[in-house]
């Protein structure tokens, strides 16, 4: 999952990376709103037509708000995965204990 941080609240979304690697994606399962969720619990599923896989949130906190656009157009991930792609919301609540990576490690670490 890519944190998108703006404040205390972060949009999660899969990178352009994992969308190309899934292929497809032809159904998605959304978090609900008002779940609380820990660091690296699954918030829902991405299936393409390659594979099914959970989605993991990289922090702790409360989903304020789902991408229900994605329900009719799953597609939608493959088209702008960083963008109109994005899959939720979450209102962090603690910082995350694991460090996350940056733009640009993400980057250096997906073309080894």
């Amino acid at each position: 999952m890519v944190p998108i941080s703006n404040a205390a609240s972060d949009t999660l979304g899969i990178s352009e990376y994992a969308a190309h690697a899934l292929g497809d994606v032809v159904y998605i399962e959304l978090p609900q709103i008002d779940l609380e969720v820990s660091e690296s619990d699954a918030i829902g599923a991405v299936e393409s037509v390659k594979s099914a896989s959970d989605i993991n949130t990289p922090v702790s906190g409360t989903v304020t708000e789902v991408n229900t656009v994605l329900e009719e157009k799953p597609g939608q991930i493959n088209k702008d995965p960083e963008g109109e792609g994005w899959i939720a919301k979450i209102a962090v609540t603690e910082e995350p204990t694991g460090k996350l990576m940056t733009g640009e490690e993400y980057k250096a670490f997906t073309e080894d």
